[in-house]
């Protein structure tokens, strides 16, 4: 196994509870490559080398015991009649690890097909359209999945009372016509933008519940969302809308250790007021050709362990068992 001293990794002496593949922003698209808004390139045809080298790194390791997909599965220049194509087109990719893959919803999926569509095409584990659920894959841990746009202006029909809420909601937090721009907005009222979101009254309350019985049976948890929940691990532009509701619930419990997001497409790592680790993933889309940014995460009693591929940086994260 491994660990990371002075950011060499090494052999460690324990063997690993268990081990789990990531990746981020796969973003596919069968379109020439781009650019990002600052200009960043995009390689849309290439993502879909990464996700395999992903594939095939986490079967020949053996032990990876599930994947974890942080969202934007396709991109949203994808041509909407090819929208359907696309997504299965990486689904059958994931389809290759030895293991299951858990999924969550991105911006750029919700700009191609709608919510309840995608629930079902990346097979949630969920007994309605909802897209947030949690999985305990050993005694001594919890995860949970958060779907960072249960309260947002995407994904949902026009003339939905969410999709009003919130328009309302950005048109109060951004003055700017476009409400994709934070173009004026100040510190962290950058995220008040449309290609984030949020998570709703019923999903907040259903996560305290949550933590509040992994507590009772002394599990640590791990949180999944696209969107990043701490201003130091992303781009303020990145956060979730409600990331501070979301950690007051998550600061009434000692058990969440860390959480992983995607979206923020550079990645980004650090530690909040209250120890837990924020780590954003750096994104299989902008990886030029023969460069790959996926990873697997080995986990322990007192600590996680991300061992990145060459675009995707090592990660010791270390808290009281």
């Amino acid at each position: 196994m491994m660990a990371v001293t002075n950011g060499v990794i090494h052999a460690s002496s324990r063997e690993p509870l268990f081990s789990f593949g990531v990746i981020a922003d796969v973003q596919y698209a069968d379109i020439p490559d781009g650019r990002s808004f600052l200009g960043v390139p995009r390689y849309y045809r290439h993502s879909i080398s990464v996700l395999q080298r992903a594939v095939s790194t986490w079967n020949k390791e053996h032990n990876i015991k599930f994947s974890i997909n942080f969202g934007d599965i396709i991109d949203g220049y994808c041509p909407k009649d090819k929208s359907l194509w696309a997504v299965q087109k990486v689904l059958d990719e994931f389809e290759k690890f030895d293991g299951p893959t858990y999924h969550m919803f991105g911006n750029h999926c919700l700009y191609n097909l709608p919510r309840g569509k995608l629930v079902s095409l990346l097979k949630m584990p969920t007994d309605s359209d909802r897209a947030y659920y949690d999985f305990s894959p050993c005694p001594e841990y919890r995860f949970v999945v958060l779907d960072a746009y249960d309260f947002s202006a995407l994904g949902w029909p026009r003339d939905h009372p969410v999709t009003a809420e919130a328009m309302k909601f950005l048109e109060e937090k951004n003055p700017n016509s476009d409400k994709n721009s934070p173009d004026g907005l100040v510190g962290v009222d950058r995220r008040f933008v449309m290609y984030n979101g949020g998570v709703g009254k019923e999903q907040l309350s259903w996560l305290n519940d949550v933590l509040q019985d992994a507590s009772a049976r002394r599990q640590n948890v791990i949180l999944g969302s696209h969107l990043p929940m701490d201003p130091g691990s992303a781009s303020f532009a990145a956060l979730m809308w409600n990331y501070d509701e979301v950690m007051a619930i998550v600061r009434q419990y000692k058990c969440v250790k860390a959480c992983f997001a995607g979206h923020d497409h550079k990645g980004g790592h650090s530690v909040d007021s209250h120890g837990v680790h924020h780590r954003t993933l750096e994104a299989a889309l902008e990886c030029p050709p023969g460069t790959s940014a996926f990873g697997h995460i080995e986990v322990y009693p007192d600590k996680l362990l991300l061992v990145g591929s060459d675009k995707m940086a090592d990660t010791e994260m270390c808290f009281e068992p």
